[in-house]
């Protein structure tokens, strides 16, 4: 049995380290009766120690109380609860409540923000938002817009606001954030209108940009040392974000940087991955277009990269690199190792060494995954750390204006942002994954400002020669590389999970059911129907000695956008319209907050 240990937030994992992060964010999150952060803690494990709701009980858990949200379109992210108030968040206009938990969740506060709406069409994929973060009495929001603003968490005013990008030339958000230190990590979205990706950092305090860091470009912007950041071990040299792409492409590069964020406090690294380039068609970037679909490990002062990690190099499927980085402390052949397991779109669970960036593991986490046959790992390999392409799946191999068929996954990956858990107790990730396959016919395609920068045309749909279904709900041993248990679903899992110390994982499915398997088998132990399709994460908190299960539905998201923004052509939402057009008939549009608890 391997032997593993619980990475923590708290003050004890590192005292004189610990001094310089965010105390009171980090006294919140060691907290269980809390939620204090979207991912659960800083190290993404979405898992929580309260286990007064368990595998021998959780079949009685009964709906305690609803929120209407008033706004429709999909639901992503979780409620936040920190003392006695739960913060509420919803889609475009993205507003934020406040509710007081000592009084049936009656509003506290709210705040509306007026956006103009000409940013929604600039959106990708759906108006979603990942959800609200709390540090130093504060609340974050980083909105549609590409505003951050900071609200006092106890009566909603604006103590500050800043824009973080640009929607007139398609630069948008649909992230949470991420408080450390002194400052809030924020990213950009926008790949498919030629955006540059890059993270932000802002004083907490002021608003201030401290510092930035594009994905692609000279060393300066992209905040690389040529000796001492490494890829694989080895300095990536000079200029690695301009000489793999041809001419000026880089700026224009996408590289975008949508996702979950993590942070270990010990090491002082902030670790986080980066999307597709632009454009979709990998005929008009040659090269290996760096850094995009890269790990990153970044010193979170001065945003100066330790470490990077390109999974896919040159691009060819839209295989974004952006989910979530979960870090963990686990024996590899009887040697205690720091690590960082990452579920890419691309189909391969990677575990890496976080403080090194070693690449210890790349396996598939679906079998049904055809467009490599696998990552070279030899260290002494002129390829390794590279996937191996399969031509007959190659868009660009097979050539502009050609259809290549039966590519798997389809272009929202084996996992998108939807995040996984981790439970210390089992030493197993629970994974909601999606079980689809592609056509994907790449064209011609030139840039303006503002405008879509995609050129592909895709169909997606079920992994053939399988259940029959898009998704599955899989537990994976990140050290030997394999599936312990899979569950298949009709669609995908767009919904986060949870693990819990009562030997209890939860997640929602996209036609509304809120579902709790056993840890250790799989096996459904409770499920329940919610007014709409989840695509928000399930959290869990404490109030009144009383343990909470809390979900937001609303159906939309990538997978579905057909439902969400009224679309019937199969190729619109980038194929997706098409391959969920079923959705529609087991559950239609609604934002609500759904608390379940057990009988007194």
């Amino acid at each position: 049995m391997k032997k593993l240990t619980l990475l923590t937030s708290g003050v004890a994992l590192c005292a004189a380290t610990m001094a310089m992060a965010n105390d009171d964010l980090m006294t919140q999150m060691d907290n269980p009766a809390q939620w204090a952060i979207q991912t659960g803690d800083y190290a993404n494990q979405r898992y929580s120690e309260l286990d007064q709701i368990n595998a021998g009980n959780v079949d009685d858990l009964q709906v305690a109380w609803t929120f209407s949200t008033g706004v429709l379109r999909g639901h992503e992210g979780s409620p936040l609860v920190v003392g006695d108030t739960m913060f509420v968040h919803t889609p475009f206009p993205n507003i934020v409540y406040a509710l007081d938990l000592n009084e049936d969740g009656r509003i506290k506060w709210r705040y509306e923000p007026k956006q103009d709406p000409n940013v929604i069409p600039v959106m990708c994929c759906d108006t979603v938002n990942r959800g609200v973060a709390y540090a130093d009495g504060k609340i974050f929001l980083h909105q549609a817009d590409t505003k951050v603003v900071a609200l006092d968490a106890n009566t909603g005013e604006v103590l500050w606001e800043v824009m973080n990008g640009d929607a007139s030339k398609g630069e948008t958000n649909t992230a949470t954030v991420m408080p450390v230190k002194d400052k809030v990590i924020v990213g950009i979205s926008g790949g498919e209108f030629g955006v540059r990706g890059s993270v932000t950092a802002y004083n907490m305090e002021t608003g201030a940009l401290e510092w930035r860091a594009y994905s692609m470009g000279p060393d300066s912007d992209i905040l690389m040392d040529p000796q001492t950041t490494t890829h694989l071990g080895t300095p990536v040299g000079e200029n690695s974000g301009t000489n793999t792409w041809e001419g000026d492409q880089w700026m224009i590069g996408g590289g975008t940087t949508w996702g979950w964020y993590s942070y270990d406090p010990e090491a002082d690294l902030i670790y986080y991955g980066t999307g597709n380039p632009s454009t979709w068609n990998p005929a008009q970037r040659p090269g290996d277009n760096r850094w995009s679909m890269t790990i990153m490990a970044r010193d979170p002062d001065d945003g100066m990269a330790k470490w990077v990690y390109q999974m896919t190099p040159h691009d060819e499927w839209d295989y974004d690199g952006i989910n979530e980085m979960i870090l963990t402390d686990q024996e590899v052949n009887g040697e205690m190792r720091k690590l960082l397991t990452h579920f890419d779109r691309n189909g391969l669970g990677y575990t890496l060494d976080r403080i090194t960036g070693e690449l210890l593991v790349a396996e598939k986490y679906d079998p049904a995954v055809n467009w490599t046959t696998g990552v070279d790992m030899d260290p002494n390999s002129a390829t390794y750390g590279r996937p191996a392409v399969v031509a007959e799946y190659s868009t660009e191999q097979n050539g502009e204006d050609v259809n290549s068929t039966g590519i798997c996954p389809a272009a929202l990956g084996s996992k998108d942002q939807q995040p996984a858990s981790f439970s210390p107790k089992t030493g197993l990730f629970y994974v909601p994954t999606n079980h689809v396959c592609m056509d994907y016919e790449p064209f011609r395609v030139s840039y303006t400002a503002g405008q879509p920068y995609v050129g592909a045309t895709l169909a997606m749909y079920p992994a053939p020669d399988s259940h029959g279904g898009m998704g599955n709900f899989i537990a994976w041993d990140n050290i030997a590389g394999e599936i312990k248990w899979s569950i298949p679903e009709q669609f995908s899992v767009w919904s986060g999970a949870l693990a819990t110390a009562g030997d209890v994982v939860f997640y929602g499915t996209l036609e509304g059911y809120l579902k709790a398997v056993s840890a250790d088998t799989g096996e459904e132990l409770y499920r329940f129907k919610t007014p709409s399709g989840i695509i928000g994460n399930v959290m869990t908190y404490e109030h009144g000695g009383k343990q909470y299960i809390g979900i937001l539905s609303g159906v939309g998201g990538w997978a579905g956008i057909g439902l969400a923004a009224g679309l019937t052509n199969p190729n619109d939402g980038l194929g997706a319209v098409g391959g969920y057009s079923a959705l529609s008939d087991y559950t239609a549009l609604g934002g609500q907050l759904t608390v379940f608890a057990l009988p007194d």
